[in-house]
């Protein structure tokens, strides 16, 4: 690894001497402008060039949205429900893209004008680091939207049943879960990049979550329907509204969620399947605008939270307008 690059194991960020995101598979599976698969070469892949500045903008915004939605959750006692902490945790970890992304950018700013100085070694310490929070991010939103998805599900047809199911701290421990298994898979995913098992892993999981999710969701939406034409009652026909727009919001999340993170899986799937096609080579050109996609996934996230609810979107506008008072 040279001096001036923070490299990146699955291609989410990397650093080169033009202060250019770029990608790089050292070994196995890390993403560089020579990337190599084993003994798959592939080399001279032109990259679509996006100003750093770009990178860091988005990734401020993103930042300074997700933090307001968790310190709203944490500051409405009437957000304090088993839905909204997993809310609060899914802002969490699109923080995670966020900081890593505002850090790095950062990082090759000061790099490319001379500013710092970093050893190699306290480069490859900080790359690891980054990568770890970029996976950590990618499977904790994935199993909280699948969480999410379960406790909608719970909500809507255990609805007399759903306060002794999903108890505050049943999903405390699922949160505390979630986080461990995150943290420690993604840890696993760096220590054994060099194997090619790693990538297929991390697609698995990504479609398993993703087809146990949409399942849940096709028979929820199907099973609610049948329900509302049966259910007459005021008090149950509202509760069941109020599940179902919370449904339909996480439903939201998710097609976002696979709009912005697609992308890049789709890319790891060719490195494993077609790495020397000009095609996929083609495509891997591509990969800076997979960047952008990663933060503007945090980026759009916090919006629709504050557009499909009510209480968080009046919670917000609060905390905005004494910042601003204060400001001034």
């Amino acid at each position: 690894m040279n001096d001036s690059s923070l490299r990146n194991h699955f291609g989410i960020t990397h650093m080169d001497h033009s202060a250019q995101h770029s990608y790089n598979i050292d070994t196995n599976i890390t993403f560089s402008s020579n990337v190599t698969l084993g003994e798959r070469n592939f080399t001279g892949i032109s990259q679509i060039m996006i100003p750093q500045e770009l990178f860091l903008v988005l990734g401020l915004i993103s930042l300074v949205e997700n933090i307001l939605v968790v310190v709203a959750i944490i500051k409405n006692r009437n957000l304090h429900s088993p839905m909204y902490y997993f809310i609060c945790c899914l802002a969490v970890s699109d923080m995670l893209v966020s900081v890593s992304n505002v850090v790095e950018t950062l990082f090759m700013l000061l790099m490319e004008q001379g500013l710092l100085l970093i050893t190699a070694k306290m480069l490859q310490h900080l790359d690891n680091v980054i990568d770890i929070m970029i996976c950590s991010s990618v499977v904790s939103s994935l199993s909280f939207l699948c969480t999410i998805a379960a406790d909608r599900y719970i909500t809507i047809f255990y609805a007399l049943r759903y306060h002794s199911i999903m108890t505050t701290r049943r999903a405390v421990a699922i949160i505390a879960v979630v986080w461990l298994t995150s943290i420690t898979s993604s840890s696993l995913f760096i220590m054994y990049h060099t194997n090619s098992a790693v990538i297929a892993c991390f697609v698995s999981f990504f479609g398993v979550a993703l087809v146990f999710t949409a399942a849940l969701y096709l028979h929820m939406f199907i099973l609610a329907h049948v329900h509302s034409r049966r259910i007459r009652a005021l008090h149950k026909s509202r509760r069941q509204a109020t599940s179902m727009k919370g449904a339909i919001t996480l439903t939201i999340l998710l097609g976002v969620f696979i709009i912005c993170w697609g992308p890049f899986f789709l890319h790891l799937i060719l490195i494993l399947i077609c790495p020397t096609n000009p095609y996929c080579q083609c495509y891997f050109g591509h990969f800076n605008l997979f960047l952008i996609l990663f933060i503007c996934n945090s980026l759009i996230d916090p919006l629709i939270y504050a557009y499909r609810s009510q209480e968080l979107r009046k919670t917000l506008k609060e905390i905005v307008f004494c910042s601003w008072c204060f400001v001034m």
